[in-house]
């Protein structure tokens, strides 16, 4: 090293910082430079919607007593033959044995007052309830309502609060493609986030292969696992937008659903103002129109396969064969069309149906009625 080098050196070694240089010649950071500089932190609108309304997504813990014969499994008729029950030594009476049986899914709080909405399967059934918080509270809570049809439940907390509340968007302005943000707590895991986007909307439950219920759901492609039903999807701006309800398995697995955040305020609503909720009905089973040739266009409308013999739809003149086209002067493009507008309207509202009947167009006024109060067949 020359002289000159070494007192390049020197003069670094004594105020200043010496880094790896490229060669033999060193690059010298004087003191003031070589001051550490400060993170820069950019938070994404993922993590401003989270802090929005994550902490309003709660976990639900259940338990329920079911009761449990001695021989489990053992078919009924079986335990009523004395030579089977000789042959194994089983008792003539075997008691049934009561057991606890958990579970836990997740809720969104709503209401300041300590209403939270869930997915009506996390609480059926259940004795006892108990909800955690992210701040580590765990408050006893009790069923107000719950609807089987829709799947969905409103649970109250027992307490003063004060309770973290995430808003609800509206469902209705959502488009394919927008940001879906799914919050719970999957296989007990808290406050667990994935992130994805609207697939599809209106997606009908029985395309799912699913009876008993009546839902349009909201998919998406955010990870939604067991434990994940009845908390929240959120949109880009911490809105609650669906209450998470499915996730397919098996072949075609990561698609999640979600119930329309427009559909769980309105039930949600009848729950706590009458502890249950009503479904407009007229009396009649849908199926899409045919399509005449393979080469032409998907025709819009709902095909009448059957009417409920003395409901709406009957007194009003629908006949089987009939096709909606219209509801108050608008087009239907399906079955589920048909079945969201009667929705809407609500119960005991009139409504004119546009119907073509074989060659000709008719308007029939029907109006809804109660699922319950519609005559058995």
């Amino acid at each position: 090293m020359t002289s000159q080098s070494r007192s390049l050196v020197a003069s670094a070694l004594a105020g200043g910082l010496l880094l790896a240089g490229v060669g033999s010649i060193p690059f010298i950071v004087g003191p003031q430079e070589a001051e550490a500089r400060p993170a820069i932190r950019r938070d994404s609108f993922v993590t401003a919607a989270v802090k929005r309304s994550g902490a309003a997504v709660v976990t639900l813990e259940t338990a329920r007593t079911v009761n449990q014969s001695g021989a489990a499994g053992v078919p009924p008729a079986l335990m009523r033959d004395p030579l089977f029950r000789h042959f194994f030594g089983i008792p003539r009476s075997t008691a049934p044995r009561a057991r606890v049986q958990r579970g836990q899914g997740s809720g969104v709080i709503f209401d300041a007052k300590g209403l939270l909405l869930t997915n009506a399967h996390v609480v059926e059934g259940a004795d006892q309830l108990t909800v955690g918080l992210s701040d580590g509270r765990r408050v006893p809570a009790r069923v107000v309502g719950k609807d089987s049809l829709t799947d969905l439940a409103v649970v109250r907390l027992e307490g003063a609060g004060p309770w973290p509340v995430a808003d609800l968007g509206d469902s209705d302005r959502l488009s394919v493609g927008d940001w879906a943000i799914a919050v719970g707590n999957p296989f007990g895991l808290e406050s667990t986030v994935t992130l994805g986007i609207i697939s599809n909307l209106n997606r009908n439950v029985a395309q799912l292969g699913i009876s008993g219920k009546r839902l349009d759901l909201i998919q998406t492609d955010a990870a939604i696992n067991p434990g994940n039903s009845g908390g929240a999807l959120l949109n880009a701006d911490g809105e609650v937008i669906g209450i998470n309800t499915l996730v397919r398995s098996g072949p075609g697995a990561g698609l999640g659903f979600a119930i329309p955040s427009n559909r769980a305020r309105a039930i949600a609503e009848q729950l706590v103002t009458r502890g249950k909720a009503r479904h407009p009905v007229i009396g009649i089973r849908l199926s899409p129109v045919p399509r005449p040739t393979p080469t032409s266009q998907v025709p819009s409308g709902a095909v009448i396969r059957s009417v409920q013999p003395g409901g709406p739809a009957d007194r009003a003149g629908l006949k089987v064969d009939d096709v909606i086209t219209s509801f108050d002067g608008k087009a239907v493009a399906d079955p589920a069309a048909v079945v969201s507008a009667i929705d809407r309207r609500g119960v005991g509202a009139t409504v004119v149906l546009g119907v073509r009947r074989g060659e000709d167009q008719v308007r029939i006024e029907v109006k809804p009625v109660d699922l319950s109060a519609l005559p058995s067949s």
